[in-house]
């Protein structure tokens, strides 16, 4: 899985996709900050227009700071979880050193996609479908083409990485024993 823009992270890279993809205001504030807080994750709300701290891609999207993630009010669900799945599937002593980058490897970084298309079903008004078609939209490239093909079909080895730290069974009904 990448991530591709065009522009270079933290310059803009973020442009809106053609379609809407669902944002913080779209959902509320509450539900994202009670789901992150269950990881032992702050969400902190920046003000509208105001710069967010730890942003890779830049604004809108949410960025990461020790165990905070950062958004506005225009900041896209799947940003959102994206970034607090970063932190989910670190370890505290390397959560704690988060600023901005928090992944190391292609194989963290499937698993932190995977894990975002579960939590997305904790959200109300969210899902896995809408999730996965806002990935889609908002440019996140798959081998297999679509974020669903790629999460039915070639995510063994994220469902594996998140499965041996206990992380993915609880979530997925359909992988639980």
């Amino acid at each position: 899985m990448r991530r591709s823009h065009d522009a270079a992270p933290g310059v803009g890279a973020a442009a809106a996709p053609s379609g809407p993809v669902l944002r913080l205001c779209d959902i509320g504030f509450e539900a994202a900050a009670a789901l992150l807080a269950r990881y032992g994750l702050a969400l902190h709300r920046v003000a509208d227009g105001a710069p967010i701290p730890g942003s890779y891609w830049g604004e809108p999207e949410a960025g990461v700071i020790g165990a905070t993630v950062h958004v506005r009010a225009d900041t896209p669900v799947h940003s959102l979880l994206h970034e607090a799945c970063h932190l989910i599937v670190l370890p505290a002593e390397r959560r704690a050193l988060v600023h901005t980058d928090a992944s190391d490897s292609d194989a963290e970084e499937d698993a932190t996609c995977y894990l975002q298309i579960l939590l997305a079903d904790r959200l109300p008004g969210v899902g896995r479908d809408r999730l996965m078609a806002d990935m889609d939209a908002w440019g996140y490239s798959f081998r297999l083409g679509s974020t669903r093909a790629w999460f039915e079909r070639d995510a063994d080895d994220a469902r594996h990485w998140l499965s041996v730290r206990g992380l993915a069974a609880p979530l997925d009904p359909a992988k639980a024993p």
